[in-house]
């Protein structure tokens, strides 16, 4: 794993950069965040970020709060997890609870069930968008890039047209990658390659 080209300077900066990425990502996170954490800051290289995420995503509660935990704990200890924590839900969710009262006033009409539908369909752009910039980093990683993109499609037949409950997808093709994953990197140790 390579490192990271920088790091934040302060918990005042990790709290101001989740906040920033927080205010960008109503309703789908992971293109702000990853534009955010990579692209503009570079606290994380592609494969670090892709790292995290994963993790984030295994651990209990919202992968996006696990993620600015982890980042702020690695950085500035306690007082990071919090700063970073703070950045990601105290301004934002007190905008969103302001939102949340008005759009109760106006949730039976048109213009706005129609704003939602068309809110719905830039995220979902925006999830794609940031799954085909990850994509070479495929590349680097134990399963390889074509076994890797075999996973991730079969994974989506089975949550999106099969149906399946997610965490049966999640426990069963995902401890099947991990394994596989985890003779392939004993197969390159044992090779002696880095």
């Amino acid at each position: 794993m390579t490192s990271a080209p920088s790091r934040p300077r302060s918990c005042r900066d990790l709290f101001l950069s989740f906040m920033w990425m927080a205010l960008q990502g109503f309703g789908g996170v992971l293109a702000v965040v990853q534009r955010e954490l990579v692209d503009k800051q570079q606290w994380l290289t592609r494969e670090q970020f892709i790292e995290d995420w994963s993790v984030a995503q295994a651990l209990p509660g919202p992968n996006v709060i696990n993620l600015s935990i982890m980042i702020g704990s690695r950085e500035f200890g306690l007082r990071g997890a919090l700063a970073s924590l703070a950045g990601l839900l105290l301004v934002p969710g007190a905008l969103a609870l302001s939102l949340a009262a008005f759009y109760d006033s106006v949730a039976h009409t048109r213009a706005a069930q129609a704003a939602l539908r068309g809110m719905g369909a830039v995220v979902a752009g925006m999830v794609i968008a940031t799954g085909l910039k990850l994509l070479p980093a495929l590349r680097s990683n134990p399963l390889g890039f074509g076994l890797g993109l075999a996973w991730a499609g079969l994974s989506f037949v089975c949550v999106a047209l099969l149906r399946m409950p997610l965490i049966w997808v999640l426990l069963g093709l995902g401890g099947l990658s991990c394994a596989w994953a985890a003779r392939q990197l004993r197969r390159i140790e044992s090779a002696g390659r880095p």
